[in-house]
């Protein structure tokens, strides 16, 4: 009997990046994982946490939830960050996965 229903299974030489770097106040390290799954959008973790989040540069505008995504617990530290994604995540048009 088969308990689960597999979605998918997928096998993909995937593209890694990983960045690190400071503010004034704080380290950080990503490592930004560059698939064709998920419409698309990087797979962002966050080293220090073991967080990780699928952003695209529309969720890289709300505040709120990266500092919720990434446990930031600065609203400015936050915008840094929504920043630096913004520049380092490619802007990529939605792509429909499932057809």
């Amino acid at each position: 009997m088969e308990i689960f229903d597999k979605l998918y299974d997928e096998h993909e030489n995937a593209k890694v990046r990983f960045i690190g770097f400071t503010t004034e106040d704080t380290r950080y390290d990503f490592g930004i994982i560059y698939t064709n799954l998920f419409f698309g959008k990087p797979l962002v973790v966050c080293m220090q946490t073991g967080r990780s989040s699928l952003l695209d540069p529309k969720d890289v505008e709300d505040i709120d939830y990266l500092q919720t995504m990434f446990r930031i617990s600065d609203k400015q530290q936050a915008a840094n960050i929504a920043e630096f994604f913004s520049i380092t995540l490619p802007s990529i048009p939605f792509v429909t996965q499932y057809d």
